[in-house]
């Protein structure tokens, strides 16, 4: 039987462009906040990344958090879009001060401004919003395959996004001046198309009416109770690692402005490669639901796409160490194409993930199952951009060098070419296990087969 449908086409467009503003922030952090303070503002690599490291301390209380909070919310608008609309407001003002360090103050008092601002704007603030767009799969349609849909659709606009900051960025810094203040007036820019489009992308979409009668049973629960029946659903916790660990396998790649700068003698090639990422993963991102619903469901599809992501990222390796730029480019798209039906369906999972605790429980936690999604975009995106930090400030970078030392290039071959390869290889090894769609299905039957036995005793 075909399942009911509950989105138009605008509300998908709608929805999925939301996406544009959560990456501005995203993107514009993993691929140049530590170029930034390093090279414009002459902090030291690895205080930064210690201190980045720190504030995912803080990030890991509020995830949770947020999310028992929305699952909590009654209003008009709903749980979810109340929240996303007006955390926005702080992304925007925190996003900007993130990149406006101020260059008269000293070192220990940039370091602090800098803590104070980056922590506002990851745990307080992006987790909000974030968490309350990322459960709005669950809030606004009941249909599997729309759920897939919202989920390739917000990608595609994510990855535009993503492509776009990061091949445009340090032209538009060089354009408004270049040091900090160019950054600055950038990040300005940034913030305020931000706050634009996650207004339109929030009023564009309304939450189900069906939900709030499940809601109310929820608010029975503790926080406690909430925290154990999250923990309880493994399927949560392999996603979780699972967006972890592409999240710092993202903010490797992204930390490439040093290797094409340091290596490849150019640090607009940078763009270049940005392309040769996201335009694969548009084009795949645009097939993912047909395949999907051929195929009859995700996993099958993203073990091939990670298998392909895990044998082109070794091509990456042997043509860096060549010195073939194009076919370097060539095995990255490749690469990227093998990641996309995972970012197409990964929104769509956690749903299915959502569903198994309510179909295992009768409760109902969207917004805490959702909350995976803000911590290991938070807590990957940092702690990729953090260890990149570390390892190079350990190896001896000095910023703004004509030539970095041996022992810095070798690192730099290990942060790009490297770390990205394995980190393919363990995503492949967890979802093997996420067989989430299987178990959801057993669960069906066997209530099925419960409710004809309540029925008819006969029947046993």
């Amino acid at each position: 039987m075909e399942q009911r449908r509950y989105l138009k086409w605008y509300h998908k467009i709608g929805y999925g462009s939301g996406d544009v503003a959560g990456n501005v922030v995203y993107a514009l952090l993993t691929s140049f906040v530590m170029f930034y303070l390093t090279d414009s503002i002459g902090l030291s690599m690895g205080v930064v990344g210690t201190l980045m490291a720190i504030s995912k301390i803080f990030d890991g209380v509020t995830d949770v958090f947020f999310g028992r909070m929305i699952d909590k919310t009654k209003t008009k608008m709903g749980k979810a879009r109340p929240w996303m609309l007006w955390a926005y407001l702080g992304n925007s003002v925190m996003l900007a001060a993130c990149f406006a360090v101020p260059t008269s103050w000293g070192e220990t008092a940039q370091y602090v401004y800098f803590f104070i601002t980056y922590t506002l704007l990851n745990a307080v603030f992006f987790t909000a919003n974030n968490i309350a767009y990322a459960s709005l799969t669950a809030l606004i349609t009941k249909n599997t395959n729309e759920r897939v849909q919202l989920g390739s659709i917000r990608f595609i606009f994510a990855f535009g996004a993503s492509m776009g900051i990061q091949y445009a960025t340090t032209h538009a810094v060089t354009l408004f001046g270049g040091g900090a203040e160019g950054w600055r007036t950038v990040a300005i820019i940034y913030a305020v198309i931000g706050l634009v489009v996650n207004t339109i992308s929030c009023l564009s979409v309304k939450e189900l009416d069906e939900e709030e009668e499940e809601a109310v049973a929820d608010d029975k629960m503790s926080f406690l109770q909430s925290v154990k029946l999250l923990l309880a659903n493994k399927y949560y916790v392999i996603i979780c690692v699972t967006y972890v660990m592409t999240q710092i396998y993202a903010s490797m790649v992204g930390m490439g402005i040093y290797y094409m700068k340091y290596i490849l003698g150019d640090e607009n090639l940078f763009g270049t490669f940005s392309l040769a990422i996201n335009i694969p993963l548009v084009i795949g991102l645009l097939v993912v639901p047909f395949i999907i619903k051929k195929m009859g469901g995700m996993y099958h599809l993203n073990m091939i796409g990670y298998i392909l992501a895990t044998v082109s990222r070794g091509g990456v390796i042997l043509f860096g160490y060549l010195g073939s730029v194009p076919m370097m480019l060539v095995c990255t798209a490749l690469a990227a194409l093998g990641t996309s039906p995972l970012q197409g369906d990964l929104n769509a999972l956690i749903a299915s993930c959502s569903e198994y605790t309510t179909m295992k429980t009768g409760k109902r936690i969207d917004g805490m199952l959702f909350s995976c999604s803000s911590l290991g975009i938070k807590i990957g995106g940092a702690l990729g951009t953090a260890i990149c930090g570390w390892l190079l400030d350990a190896a001896g970078y000095v910023e703004n060098a004509v030539t970095q030392n041996a022992t810095t290039v070798s690192m730099l071959n290990v942060v790009y070419l490297w770390i990205p390869m394995v980190l393919c290889g363990v995503v492949t090894f967890l979802l093997s296990m996420l067989r989430v769609e299987r178990a959801n299905k057993q669960l069906l039957k066997e209530s099925v087969c419960d409710a004809v036995l309540e029925a008819d005793p006969c029947a046993q």
